[in-house]
């Protein structure tokens, strides 16, 4: 840790766990986080989440946890040349969206809409939720008992009204403070790696061309340099070229404007990077340039009539599924029930929530369908 910044998070300036455990053997603390998340069960369900196409669509597409993989390497790579402790990125990046629905966004709007009259549902929320309750795993304690600067990263929003009701981790949202650099990577890591592999995925699908992307500045760039080193090189080459170096442009221009907003902040502590202005940012040009392709993705792949027509059927499955939990509990599994007891639509949230793609479409069929067999 002797060549890390003097702002950078380790295990010295760590504010620590809530239950206090033995310091790790023959690693760090950040690297137990890390440890704990992949060997959790909801870590392991993110195989089966969507990212944009439903789960059983191809076996191609990116799912949230082959997401949460290039998001967690985009993040160490950035980490590591900004001087910072790449275990913590690695941890939030992994543990980012274990709090994820089924079927994508259009699962969480659907939850979310279900859950107005009882709070909302905001997966950033749910995501803490689970490594701080919901996974049962360890004898002394609830959840993983991760590191403070781990949960305050996976946090990545929250309202007033929620972040006064989380204690020590909600309080930057009141206070109007910053969470560590390697939170700020993370985050950013994961616009990066969402943004260039929808584009991947889809191209891959048909709903979208590079005609169309032709006209998206940061794509056309590196298509046309594609295109006039390799002339000959195969379609689907050239997506892979293109994405590729899209993401490395992304990421050079993140680190040499970060180097340049930590420079002029001089931060000396964590406590420094806390009440500064965030330094972790793209430039002006390229800000404006990946802003430029997510209205495109917007416009072009997340309200294409394909996509739309699936995210109905998903918002279809979780209504159906939340009203009819909500109406008899004890259609819930055992665990659930329990904790329906104290607050019943929670509960539904958070059993909805859990489950993949495949599971909730079974658990639909199993509840709804009326045909032998089922």
């Amino acid at each position: 840790m002797a060549d890390l910044a003097p702002y950078a998070v380790t295990g010295s300036n760590s504010r620590g766990r809530q239950v206090a455990e033995a310091a790790p053997q023959g690693r760090s603390e950040f690297q137990r986080d890390r440890d704990r998340i992949i060997h959790s069960g909801a870590f392991r369900r993110l195989e089966y989440k969507t990212q944009v196409f439903v789960n059983h669509e191809g076996d191609l597409f990116r799912t949230r946890l082959t997401h949460s993989i290039e998001v967690a390497q985009i993040a160490r790579s950035i980490a590591r040349r900004l001087r910072l402790n790449e275990d913590l990125s690695e941890a939030i990046s992994l543990a980012h969206d274990l709090g994820h629905t089924p079927f994508g966004h259009a699962g969480q709007d659907a939850l979310n809409a279900c859950m107005k009259a009882f709070g909302g549902f905001e997966h950033n929320l749910q995501s803490l939720r689970v490594v701080d309750m919901l996974e049962e795993r360890y004898a002394a304690f609830d959840g993983l008992n991760l590191c403070f600067e781990t949960r305050e990263g996976i946090l990545k929003h929250c309202s007033a009204d929620n972040a006064a009701k989380l204690g020590e981790v909600g309080e930057r949202f009141l206070n109007n403070r910053r969470p560590s650099l390697e939170a700020q990577v993370a985050n950013l890591a994961d616009e990066i790696a969402y943004n260039n592999h929808d584009v991947d995925d889809g191209l891959r699908s048909g709903l979208i061309t590079l005609e169309q992307l032709e006209a998206v500045p940061l794509v056309a760039r590196q298509l046309n340099e594609v295109h006039h080193a390799y002339p000959d090189l195969p379609e689907r080459r050239v997506v892979h070229e293109t994405v590729r170096r899209m993401i490395n442009a992304l990421v050079t221009d993140l680190i040499r404007q970060s180097e340049s907003n930590i420079i002029s902040q001089t931060p000396a502590t964590l406590e420094d990077v806390r009440s500064a202005p965030a330094m972790i940012a793209y430039s002006t040009e390229m800000n404006e340039q990946q802003r430029a392709l997510k209205n495109f993705l917007r416009t072009h792949l997340y309200r294409h009539y394909r996509v739309l027509r699936m995210s109905a059927k998903a918002q279809r499955i979780i209504s159906d599924l939340f009203g009819i939990f909500m109406a008899d509990s004890r259609l819930l599994p055992p665990q659930f029930q329990s904790l329906a007891e104290h607050d019943r639509a929670r509960a539904v949230a958070d059993y909805i929530a859990g489950m993949t793609d495949r599971y909730a479409i079974r658990e639909h069929r199993r509840i709804f369908a009326v045909e032998e067999g089922v």
